[in-house]
């Protein structure tokens, strides 16, 4: 059936046009604009992303070919890349930034009923950073560290919704930024479990999550120094070898963290490896506990689906605000996925999804239509060495 409408349109329509504009004019983006306005910049790059583009060249030549069809999708003036250039040079990347805020915050009401551990009712989240390795010659503002002089990189901050699997907050620095520092961005809702490498092992932080009503998991150092209070009895079957509750040694550890904390040593009996996990809640049992650390590899997933389906490890400009709203734009895609999903209650991965729409965003034919035809014909490949982001 012919609807007069791209499947490219009927995926931006899942964008509210006032919350866009209202964004564009805060950030003053059309500001001095004669043509190719922000909204043609952003569908521009959306469509570079989910058809995984490789150059501006290569963005430029396939969207010529769709002819009269870009004029319906928005896109009314003439695309070259020296304006798309200019425009990931020039045009704010916070814009993209509170986009995609707003499409989590629209996401995260669509998936919370999507419960990984149905014993708890709060949330928990995951913290880590991912790098993404550059060239140093093009991207001279990227220096891995102050040591390193052939190096350059960006970090990719993120704390990822482990109920829903939604990425809630995220920050992109240089790669010389330490990671422990972006604890002190978050806000931690009462109630809710934070979970943690033990890279960011920092007492006074972790206090402050304390102070905050909020509990963490996360690894504890090899070289952690405590005063065993009392040992708590374990289920030895569930591999959980040790339960106690502690109190610091160290006078600066002390100092920073002067309440008890609870010691939980873990045998993963599948991966042969021992994990010893620090925590400041006292109610769950312990093997809870361990699964929820164990959760944590969500957000590592999340990074390795990124990387490997939309275009964020090689970039189509060079400076910090075309990397920013290139990085952020790719968010947006696959916030903006994941909401058709549930608006449609379409039984498909993502990566489904995103394959079918990648080769099909200037079709004219329902959107419904288009992936619940598929169903039978798509199917996400397994393996066990691949890492699958969802059972979406």
């Amino acid at each position: 059936m012919n609807i007069g409408r791209t499947v490219f349109t009927q995926l931006t329509d899942y964008i509210d046009g006032y919350v866009f504009h209202t964004i564009v004019d805060k950030h003053k983006g059309n500001e001095r604009v004669r043509h190719f306005t922000c909204w043609e910049h952003y569908l521009c790059m959306l469509f570079a992303q989910l058809t995984n583009r490789e150059s501006l060249r290569d963005v430029e030549t396939c969207l010529r070919a769709a002819g009269t069809k870009l004029f319906h999708a928005g896109i009314r003036s003439r695309i070259s890349r020296s304006t798309l250039a200019d425009a990931n040079e020039r045009r704010p990347w916070q814009m993209y930034h509170d986009l995609a805020q707003h499409l989590i915050r629209e996401a995260r009401v669509l998936y919370r009923n999507e419960k990984m551990f149905s014993d708890i009712i709060t949330a928990v989240y995951a913290f880590d950073s991912t790098t993404i390795d550059l060239c140093l010659t093009l991207f001279p503002w990227a220096r891995a560290t102050v040591y390193q002089k052939t190096n350059a990189a960006i970090k990719v901050h993120t704390l990822f919704d482990v109920q829903q699997k939604i990425p809630t907050f995220i920050r992109v620095s240089a790669a010389n930024a330490h990671d422990v520092n972006f604890m002190d961005a978050l806000v931690y809702e009462p109630g809710a479990f934070y979970i943690f490498d033990r890279g960011y092992v920092d007492f006074s932080r972790l206090h402050r999550i304390e102070d905050e009503k909020a509990f963490f998991v996360i690894r504890a150092k090899k070289s952690l120094r405590f005063i065993r209070v009392a040992s708590l009895s374990v289920d030895k079957a569930t591999g959980i070898k040790v339960d106690q509750r502690i109190k610091l040694q160290v006078f600066y550890s002390v100092k920073e963290y002067p309440d008890q904390l609870r010691r939980i040593k873990y045998y993963d009996a599948a991966h042969d490896q021992t994990y010893v996990y620090l925590t400041n809640n006292f109610q769950l049992n312990s093997f809870t506990i361990a699964e929820l650390y164990r959760a944590r590899w969500e957000v590592e997933t999340f990074f390795k689906w990124i990387k490997q389906h939309l275009r964020i490890k090689s970039f189509y400009g060079t400076g910090s605000n075309a990397v920013k709203t290139q990085v952020w734009i790719a968010i947006s895609a696959y916030v903006l996925i994941a909401i058709l999903r549930k608006r449609l209650n379409i039984n498909l991965s993502l990566y489904t999804i995103l394959q079918i729409l990648s080769v099909s965003l200037f079709e004219k034919v329902h959107i419904y239509q288009l992936l619940t035809d598929n169903q039978t014909h798509f199917f996400t490949p397994h393996s066990d060495n691949q890492l699958n982001l969802f059972n979406l």
